[in-house]
Parts: structure tokens; C-alpha cells; sequence
């Protein structure tokens, strides 16, 4: 029997979905980090990169930090921050919050910037205030743009957070940990299925809600006249 058949058997046994240390609870822990770090990068790198984008400034500093905040190694962050504030959650929450700034700051600053700039002027020239003109034009204009950096950034905390498990016995990288332990390496493979499925999961329901932002956001073509002439072929 090999590796992959043994992780999948264990997967489907019921008795590994109940209990503290079941697939269940493990996966609403996981899922619980998730919505929590993209929560508090959303309210810091939403608002930042919006204003960058709108008004233009701090450019370079916004480029700056998202290329910085993508070389950080995240496992090497995870350990330093839980020295500085010991075991439990704050120390992969504080990292995963560092992860996933940069995908978010950029998406909202690259999307508002392309905002056409004759439709901000036209906005202007109607009477709009700076903050109608950023909810009510850029916003929905950047949309997609913006989502496609929330996309990114849930993907890599998904992924990032079975570290979690590494100063906290929380979420499903707790298999890998104990699986690594123990030399499981069926139980880490599960682990492993679990993840990616979890964010196979995520990644779609975020590509349909991507998708239909754009389709919102994107006039549709005018309908193609025809000629005379087509008419007599």
C-alpha cells in the first residue's frame, strides 16, 4: 500500500473527522487563522493602498514595502516573533499578517492607479468629492484588480498557516508536526491533501466572486451593426 492510498484511507476514516484532534475542528482552527490575518491585512493594506493610488503618493515606498514583505521568510519572522511574545497564536497570526500585506497593498494601488484618468476628471467636473470619487468611481473600477490581490494574499496564508502549528497547536499543519514527529508519513500527506484541497476550495469560490466583479465592472460591447451590404451575401 503506498503513501498516497494510506493518506486517503485515513482521510476518509471517520473516526479522524471527531474529537479536539479531529479533521473537523482542526480545519475549522485553520480556517479560523485565515479569516483572522486576511481581516487584519484587509484593514491595513486595503485603506494604504487606495490612498497611494488615489493621490499618488508614497509610490515608491508602497513598491518598496511589497517587494520587501515578499522576501521575508516567513518561517524565520514565525520564530523570531514568538521569541519576542512566546507560544500561542500571536506569533503566527503577527507573521501571517506580514505575509499577506504586500499581495493586498498592491492590488488596491495598482487597481486605483489604473483607473482611467479622464473618468476621475469627469468625476470632479460633475461636482464629486475626493471620497464619492474613490467609492463610487475607483472602487468599483479597481475592483477585480483589488480582488486579485485578496486572492493571492488567502492563498499564501492558507498555505502558511500549518506553521501555525509551530508555536501553537492550532490548524491542520498540526498533522504535518506530529506526522514529522512521529515518522507518519501517511498522517503528513493527509495533512498535506487537506491543505491544498482547502485552498483549491477557497481559491474557486474567490475566482467565481473575481469573475463576477469583472463581468459587473466591464461595459458590455455595443451590438455590431450591419451593412448593407452583408445583408445581399
Amino acid at each position: 500500500m503506498n503513501l498516497l492510498t494510506e493518506a486517503l484511507i485515513w482521510i476518509g476514516d471517520p473516526a479522524h473527522w471527531a474529537g479536539a484532534d479531529g479533521i473537523t475542528h482542526r480545519l475549522l482552527q485553520h480556517l479560523g487563522i485565515v479569516a483572522l490575518v486576511v481581516v487584519l491585512a484587509a484593514a491595513i493594506a486595503l485603506p494604504a493602498g487606495v490612498l497611494v493610488g488615489h493621490t499618488g503618493r508614497g509610490r515608491g515606498l508602497v513598491v518598496a514595502t511589497a517587494a520587501a514583505g515578499r522576501a521575508v521568510p516567513t518561517l524565520g519572522l514565525l520564530t523570531l516573533i514568538g521569541l519576542l511574545v512566546g507560544i500561542g497564536l500571536q506569533a503566527p497570526v503577527l507573521a501571517l499578517v506580514v505575509l499577506a500585506i504586500p499581495s493586498m497593498l498592491a492590488g488596491a494601488y495598482s487597481g486605483v492607479e489604473a483607473v482611467d484618468p479622464a473618468t476621475v476628471d469627469a468625476a470632479r467636473a460633475v461636482g464629486m468629492t475626493e471620497w464619492q470619487i474613490v467609492r463610487r468611481v475607483e472602487l468599483p473600477l479597481a475592483g477585480p484588480v483589488i480582488v486579485g490581490g485578496l486572492r493571492s494574499a488567502v492563498l499564501q496564508v492558507v498555505a502558511t498557516a500549518t506553521l501555525a502549528a509551530y508555536v501553537a497547536d492550532s490548524g491542520l499543519g498540526r498533522y504535518l508536526f506530529t506526522g514529522l514527529k512521529a515518522r507518519d508519513y501517511p498522517l503528513m500527506l493527509a495533512g498535506s491533501l487537506l491543505v491544498v484541497l482547502l485552498a483549491l476550495l477557497l481559491d474557486g469560490a474567490l475566482g467565481l466572486a473575481h469573475r463576477g466583479i469583472t463581468r459587473a465592472t466591464t461595459p458590455d460591447a455595443p451590438p455590431r451593426r450591419s451593412t448593407p451590404t452583408e445583408g445581399l451575401r
